[in-house]
């Protein structure tokens, strides 16, 4: 939800305040794109409302349509109405809000959003309890069609669903511990285990059975061709001779016949001619007829016209007609016309002049019409013979206009039509009267033709009596031909069915075996198909993110059980046999997909999941398999920082277009989840689905890809559930393969040219016999009825199987050409597993820091450049016999290559580390390093204090010993404690030695070991000595070259770069390559085009520009400080990506600088070229640098050059002492403070400006500009600041001006020179200093060299320990034998928690004895140490025996034990302590021991004070304890301190009077001098000593500030902690003043303080 989420509250909000409706809003965090949302939701669940939510015009129209309903409620006002608004939006609006618990995102809401807490019942959803999973898994089940696979079988498949995700869950614990990698096994995956069985299971079902039908149809053809040969043989023989009679037969009819037929045709012709003859008079007649008939057609409409116009008139017309007095003339006339035609004679009547008489028709008319049957005689009036008389009567009517039927009709509608009829009938007649003659001539022809017609008939019954008798002999023969032609079918298909039936026993006859085979072991998996599938369905849905191992364990553990319960299944259970199709794989291989198991399962998932594939892909492997796999289909590529992905992506849904995504984040955009859910509706008839705003049809041919190049990728389950996580990092076994096709592609091109040939032609070869094999077997199975009588059938199956024939024989040639090939290829392997192994080494150091990350391109390119390198300077051609020393030369030039291009990239810390990484995996590859031993390196002997006692105490130390009792352990160095035990003198000699690593092993040990178990040895009693052994080994494994790192060279580095390939500089503190690259460039002559800025807000924009403007044009554009502008790193990210050689001009560079930061692009550091320039190491290096930033001027500049000389030496030499003394560690500073060389500038400035405008030298102004400012701005700790102080007094001190005056007595060689050189003088002075620096030139004593190189090598081996997988060695012992047995040893140590209630009832609180207090309090604390490592331990033990789950707490306790280090689980409830396990345990139970002899024998006379948890309680009770009993307030009291050296710690001693005896306590950086009773210099090699008992002494009198040191005390040799609100570190006690003949300053800068505990 974004800005559109406000708009979704209002409409909630209306429609439950206004309407009243109930509405439920669900929200999960998932849809979350703007946390600013949750603020609304805050305000909506505490208050009802969100404030300005609605605008004012809103609000208003709210208000007025509620305000009836609240008038009712006697609510009037405005604000009462939106308040009553607000109470029906909390009634009616349900809030459920779905979040993650995973990650800090759902703390930190909750903190932020307090109402997410207080107005939600909150409901944790945990994962489902097994009875839970095995009812849902049943009940699912049960509605499956299951009976085939046996009784019971849903319960066993129940309990395989749930066998499988307790497994999952056990192996996601360990798959985190061992190799820090996050999975999630959730409620949604076991339903699409279900789902996936379910649906793969009736395919494969059905697939399967179809295609054994078919092998078993086929074979059965075959069987029945067989046995239908003999038959149709017998057939053949008897049908021969019936054949011959039968020919016979029709030989003889058939002259019969033809006499007859002869006769039969004379008496046809005759026939025919007489039928002609009649045929003409047939035509003659018919044309008379047809005339008549013509003629009459023109009379018969007016005359039907007529008729229908009479039809219409009823009796009521009639009578309405007779009725009429005086009728219009028409009318008359009509009715004269109709009795002229009836013969009615007329009336006389007197002429209307009165002059005689007159005719007059209408009272006859009426007569006439009186008569009922008057309208039928009309009907049925004989038209045919009408007189003469009458038609001449009627004819002068007829041209009278009255006499009309429309003016007739005016006057009576009965009248019109009779007029009409009348009319009808004088028409009729005139026609009549041509048509009568034709039809006289029409009978007279009629008769003629009947006469001809009759002898015709004679005729033709003469014809038809010869034709039935030749029809009676055709039929005959016809008969006895058809017999013949049928005996001759039956032959000649008796014939054709042999010959096909041997061309279909012969040619598919070879086929038969291998059918047979083929269906027995279609029959097998059939039956196996139950068991094979619900593995396969968690394969599938489980097994996606994790490695090839974790694979095959859990697909074991599967297996077993699925026997175990009686569930058929393949013995050796492959993913590839069960799911997938060899035809396919092969297309897969030719697409790009690495060959090797593990990636093929990961296509077949991919393709056998119904969710989209997000592919875990660092090394792009998947990404160009799918684009070459989907290539034909016009795939898409699109990234989530594209702006129109949205639109692509909607394109290509709606036209079904593949999409690859790729380069995702650990994140999702909320937009992709209807997709990822395939949330597809049917709209109108067509499958849609939401994207956005809109609605986009959706194509079921749509296919999407997911890629992201992270290697370790956390995808929370929400994203996991959606998508189906697919591993596609790449194997060891898939990257040898393509290194291998390289290597032998360089060194042997035609070889792999071939084979590259094969690969392809096999893959074709391969899907044309199963194209072939399928339309065989799909012919015989859908062929009805004899298969034999199918001519094309058995046609096609022949030409199927002869190109079947060639492509088995291309095959066979293939495959052996191809084993002639892969023998020749084979003698490569050994480089090809040497590079592949190097690959995952370089991997690796990505866990070290973000940016050591190279690309798999990268990494080949370098592979194939030292193919071609190391060819040119070869002399043997690639087919020589020298195969082995000419690969192992290859070998050796790619490692050192290697080493070089990743050494250019470190920093100089992990230089060495790379070198040994390199150096062990190398002797790993070559099985020459053992697990156990090279695991005892880098954690050293879990001891617990048991073994036999130090026989050396007086020189060995303690952790030696425990650490030798552990070497001894190991098998190749049993009896070394007792060597050292009888032969101590020898070895205190080598443990003497100045360079022990050098040094012989005594009695014969030096022989008897091997390098690295000589590092062992050295590891226990010198681990000082640890990095320059390790060059030893490093040297005598693999050469002394991969001790020599490259130069910084920017000039070899930009040769190797191009326009798409940033430059990246890896920046540490302190240093500047800016400066290095200016110079450079105006070397190159670039300085012009160059174009630098330093990234931070809102410098983007320009950088853009920049870049634009360098692409197009050449330049160089420098980005400096990405780290600072992480948001900005995706746009540099597709920048470079969308950078390429092509659009980008030749001359085009850019360069970045960044600080470590796991926000830098992955992309670019990948593809780019990246280098580490440090500041300069040692003071020689430091202040030879600081030379070059001032010149000769800058003394000219000055009133007092000579003494600007002098202090601007010793500020250079301060400058660099400050900063090398980080390396000693606290030593050195409690706090590594990143001093920089604007330090040194500002302080540089200032020296010259004081010098000018002061008569005399400002010390005091120029310390404190330095020391408190300058540099001691940086500094929080205050015992820091008092030793920068300290220092700097040696350098800006008025003795500086003499120049016999040296910074370090003990370290002559450094001083400031005499004033009268130049500026070249004292830079050749720098350059005469030693190149290593003594620890007494920084006022160290020479042990604290001792302490940073044990620092060094502990820091070594601790990030090694990080790299290793956290899985057991190659010894006897497991990992999981290993931590049980120390568990339960720790176990049998650790005591049960003190019963509180007892001691204080024991040691009740009294107010003159606060230590009663103490005790409790200590005892609390204590005792939730104690049950939380009693129910660990208890629960780890459980946990590897899988009784109870292995939780991430508990992995945590597991690898901690196992790497020898205190649980995080511990820690979290411990004191502070640094110390490994086994003396961890050991330091618990002596504190224990404390407390219990405390509890025992009441208030011991000298305290341990290192045995308390909270030290400062302690201190503050003893002074309560003096306060109280004096009655003086406790704020005014000090510790005076006295060391009674004369006291025994273990013997005791009475208690003091005031105060009290505490012991435990060491010095670090000096020791207690018993006989001067002073401090004193450390003894050489001991690094730290005991302390005597200190007496604490309250007193109200001021701490002596003479003569003694004012030494800190530490709880843990780290010093450094978080600043407490005492304004003191949180790792800092107290101070206590110890006697010192010498002053502070001294032990100041020996950096000397106490300890309450040592490492070990």
């Amino acid at each position: 939800l974004g800005g559109q989420g406000r708009e979704d509250l209002k409409k909630m909000m209306l429609k439950s305040g206004k309407t009243g409706d109930p509405v439920s809003f669900i929200f999960s965090d998932t849809q979350l794109k703007l946390e600013a949302f949750l603020e609304d939701i805050n305000n909506l669940l505490n208050n009802g409302e969100v404030p300005n939510l609605f605008a004012p015009d809103e609000t208003e129209g709210i208000i007025g349509e509620l305000r009836p309903q609240c008038k009712e409620l006697g609510i009037t006002s405005p604000t009462g109405i939106f308040g009553w608004f607000v109470e029906r939006v909390k009634n009616n609006l349900h809030i459920c809000l779905c979040m993650s618990p995973i990650g800090d995102g759902l703390r930190t809401r909750l903190r932020q959003f307090p109402s997410l807490i207080n107005c939600c019942t909150i409901d944790w959803f945990h994962e489902w309890p097994p009875d839970a999973l095995d009812a849902v898994a049943g009940n699912f089940l049960e509605r499956m069609e299951l009976t085939s696979a046996g009784e019971g079988v849903v319960d066993k498949l129940t309990q395989v669903c749930v066998n499988i995700q307790q497994t999952v869950i056990d192996a996601t614990a360990k798959y985190k511990a061992e190799l820090r990698r996050m999975n999630y096994v959730t409620p949604p995956l076991y339903l699409r285990l279900l789902q996936t069985f379910k649906s793969v299971m009736e395919s494969k079902r059905g697939e399967v059975s179809a295609v054994k039908k078919r092998y078993d149809v086929g074979l059965d053809k075959l069987l029945n061709t067989a046995e239908q040969v003999a038959t149709m043989q017998a057939e053949l023989e008897a049908l021969k001779p019936q054949l011959i009679v039968k020919s016979a037969e029709a030989d003889e009819m058939m002259v019969v016949i033809q006499r007859d037929q002869a006769e039969a045709d004379k008496t046809k012709a005759i026939v025919e001619k007489e039928e002609a003859e009649c045929k003409v008079q047939a035509d003659e007649a018919g044309e008379l007829k047809a005339s008549c008939e013509a003629d009459l057609a023109e009379a018969m409409p007016a005359l039907n016209s007529a008729l229908k116009a009479l039809k219409g008139l009823s009796k009521n017309d009639i009578i309405e007609l007779k009725g009429m007095k005086t009728p219009p003339a028409g009318v008359k006339l009509t009715m004269e016309t109709v009795c002229h035609l009836k013969g009615v004679k007329p009336a006389k009547v007197p002429a209307p002049d009165g002059k005689g008489k007159v005719d007059d028709y209408w009272e006859p008319s009426k007569r006439m019409m009186n008569d009922t049957g008057f309208l039928n005689s009309l009907f049925d009036y004989d038209k045919d013979n009408i007189s003469d008389e009458i038609i001449e009567k009627l004819r002068p009517y007829m041209d009278l206009e009255e006499f009309t039927p429309e003016r007739v009709g005016k006057g009576s509608i009965a009248a019109k039509g009779l007029c009409s009829w009348v009319r009808a009938m004088f028409v009729y007649n005139k026609v009549a009267k041509v048509v009568e003659p034709k039809r006289i001539a029409l009978r007279g022809a009629e008769e003629t033709l009947a006469k001809a017609e009759k002898t015709l008939a004679e005729k033709k019954a003469m014809l038809a009596e010869v034709v039935q008798k030749l029809q009676s002999l055709t039929d005959a023969f016809d008969k006895t031909i058809a017999e013949k032609t049928s005996l001759e079918a039956q032959v000649d298909d008796c014939e054709k069915k042999l010959d096909r039936a041997q061309r279909l026993i012969s040619g598919l006859g070879g086929e038969k075996s291998r059918w047979t085979d083929r269906s027995t072991e279609l029959g097998e998996d059939l039956e196996n198909l139950t068991g094979d599938i619900i593995i396969a369905a968690g394969v599938c849905t489980y097994l996606g993110p994790f490695t090839a191992a974790y694979r095959a364990t859990l697909i074991q553990q599967w297996s077993d059980h699925v026997r175990s319960l009686d569930i058929k299944c393949s013995p050796k259970f492959q993913l590839r046999s069960t799911l997938g199709d060899e035809v396919v794989i092969r297309k897969w291989g030719v697409d790009g997909l690495p060959s090797d198991s593990f990636s093929v399962d990961n296509a077949i998932i991919l393709e056998t999941s119904e969710q989209w594939p997000l592919m875990i892909d660092p090394q792009g492997q998947a990404n160009k398999w799918v684009r070459n796999k989907e290539a034909e289909s016009a795939i898409r590529v699109v990234k989530l920082t594209e702006s129109d992905f949205m639109r692509t992506l909607e394109n290509a849904v709606n036209f079904g277009t593949p999409v690859l995504c790729e380069n995702v984040g650990e994140e999702l955009d909320p937009a992709l989840e209807p997709l990822l859910l395939k949330q597809v509706f049917d709209s109108g008839g067509v499958q849609s689905i939401r994207l956005g705003d809109a609605d986009v049809q959706y194509s079921p041919k749509f296919r999407f890809y997911i890629t992201t190049k992270l290697s370790n990728p956390h995808y929370t389950p929400e994203v996991a559930t959606k998508v189906v996580l697919l591993n596609f990092t790449i194997t060891p076994e898939g990257l040898e393969e393509q290194l291998l096709g390289i290597v032998v592609k360089k060194e042997r091109p035609e070889l792999e040219e071939q084979k590259s040939q094969l690969i392809v032609e096999s893959a074709s070869n391969a899907a044309a016999l199963q194209r072939l094999e399928d339309k065989i077997l799909h012919l015989l199975s859908t062929a009805t009825g004899n298969i034999l009588d199918d001519e094309e059938l058995i046609n096609t199956l022949q030409e199927s199987k002869v190109k079947s024939t060639e492509i088995q024989e291309k095959v066979k040639i293939a495959e052996r050409t191809e084993a002639a090939i892969d023998d020749t290829r084979a003698k490569y392997t050994p480089c090809a597993f040497r590079s592949s192994l190097l690959f995952f080494c370089v991997s690796e150091l990505a866990n070290i820091d973000s940016m050591y990350q190279w690309s798999m391109p990268w990494y080949t390119n370098l592979f194939i450049r030292a193919i071609g390198e190391n060819a040119a300077k070869r002399e043997t051609p690639p087919q020589s016999d020298k195969m082995d020393e000419r690969l192992q030369d290859l070998n050796d030039h790619f490692t050192l290559l290697l080493y070089r291009q990743i050494c250019r990239s470190l920093f100089e810390k992990h230089k060495l580390l790379f070198s040994c990484l390199l150096c062990v995996r190398v002797m790993q590859g070559d099985k020459l390093l053992d697990g156990d031993e090279w695991r005892f390196l880098l954690t050293g002997a879990v001891s617990l204090g048991d073994g036999a006692p130090n026989p050396h105490a007086d020189w060995l130390p303690q952790k030696a010993w425990l650490d030798l009792e552990g070497l001894n352990k190991l098998p190749s160095l049993a009896g070394i404690t007792k060597s050292v035990t009888n032969a101590g003198d020898l070895w205190r000699e080598y443990y003497d030695a100045a360079e022990p690593q050098d040094a012989s092993l005594p009695q014969g040990w030096d022989d008897r070991l091997a390098p690295v178990q000589k590092l062992l040895v050295l590891r226990c009693l010198r681990p000082d000595k640890c990095v320059p052994g390790i060059q030893i080994f490093v040297t005598a494994q693999i050469g002394k070259e991969f001790l020599e790192p490259p130069l910084f060279d920017i000039e070899g580095t930009f040769e190797e770069s191009g326009p798409d390939k940033p430059l990246v500089f890896i920046l540490s503190p302190g240093s500047d390559p800016v400066q290095a690259l200016l110079k450079f460039a105006e070397q190159r002559g670039e300085l012009q085009r160059l174009q630098s800025i330093s990234l931070g807000q809102g410098q983007g924009q320009f950088a853009e520009k920049m870049i634009s403007e360098a692409v197009n044009v050449g330049g160089w554009v420098v980005l400096q400080n990405c780290h600072l502008a992480e948001s900005w790193m995706p746009t540099l990210e597709k920048i470079t990506e969308e950078t390429t050689i092509d659009r980008a001009h030749v001359d085009y560079r850019l360069w970045l600088t960044s600080a470590p930061s796991p926000k830098f692009p992955q992309v670019v550091l990948q593809n780019g070229i990246k280098m580490t320039q440090e500041p300069p190491k040692g003071l020689k290096a430091n202040i030879s640098g600081s030379y070059t930033t001032i010149s000769d001027a800058y003394f000219e500049e000055c009133s007092k050059p000579e003494v600007l000389k002098k202090l601007v030496t010793g500020l250079f030499f301060f400058h660099a002492s400050i900063q090398e003394r980080r390396k000693f560690g606290p030593l050195g500073w409690n706090i590594a403070y990143e001093f920089n060389q604007s330090d040194l500038r500002i302080c540089v400035r200032q020296l010259q400006m004081y010098l000018n405008e002061f008569e005399e030298v400002p010390y005091k102004a120029l310390s404190y500009m330095a020391g408190e400012l300058n540099y001691g701005g940086r500094v929080t700790d205050d015992k820091d600041r008092r030793c920068i102080m300290n220092i700097l007094s040696d350098f800006y001190t008025p003795d500086i001006l003499r120049d016999n005056y040296r910074f370090a007595p003990e370290a002559p060689a450094y001083y400031a020179p005499p004033t009268d050189g130049s500026l070249e003088d004292f830079q050749e002075y720098v350059r005469s200093l030693p190149i290593n620096d003594p620890p007494e030139v920084f006022g160290l004593h020479n042990n604290a060299e001792i302490s940073c190189a044990r620092a060094e090598a502990f820091e070594l081996f601790a990030t090694l320990l990080s790299l290793q997988p956290r899985t057991g060695g190659g010894g006897g012992t497991s990992p999981e034998e290993l931590v049980q047995g120390v568990a339960k040893d720790i176990e049998s140590k650790v005591p049960e928690p003190w019963a509180i209630d007892d001691v204080m009832e024991k040691y009740p609180t009294e107010y003159l004895e606060s230590m009663n207090t103490v005790l409790v309090q200590e005892l609390t604390r204590y005792n939730k140490l104690l049950s939380i490592i009693r129910s660990s331990l208890s629960n780890i033990q459980k946990a590897i025996k899988g009784l109870v789950v292995m939780s991430s707490d508990l992995e945590e306790v597991f690898n901690s034990i196992f790497n020898n280090q205190v649980p995080g689980m511990w820690a979290g409830k411990a004191y502070p302590s640094l110390k490994p396990l086994g003396s961890w345990v050991v330091n618990l139970m002596e504190r224990v021991r404390f407390f219990q002899d405390w509890i025992d024998n009441g208030k011991p006379s000298l305290f341990w004070v290192s045995g308390f948890f909270f030290t400062q309680s302690f201190i503050t009770g003893t002074r309560q304890n003096f306060a109280r009993k004096h009655g003086v307030a406790i704020d005014r009291l000090n510790f005076h301190y006295t060391v009674m050296s004369h006291i025994d710690a273990k013997k005791g001693s009475p208690p003091p009077e005031e105060g009290c005896y505490i012991y435990g306590l060491y010095l670090d950086g000096c020791r207690w001098d018993s006989q001067r009773e002073v401090l004193g210099e450390s003894e050489p090699k001991v690094l730290y000593s005991e302390v005597p008992v200190i007496w604490l002494k309250p007193t109200t009198m001021a701490e002596p500030d003479v003569g003694v040191y004012e030494s800190p005390v530490y709880r843990t040799s780290a010093r450094k902690g978080t600043l407490s609100t005492t304004g003191h570190s949180t790792n800092f006690v107290l101070f206590i003043m110890m006697p010192s003949d010498k002053p502070q300053k001294h032990w100041i800068k020996r950096g000397v303080a106490m300890l309450c505990a040592l490492d070990d």
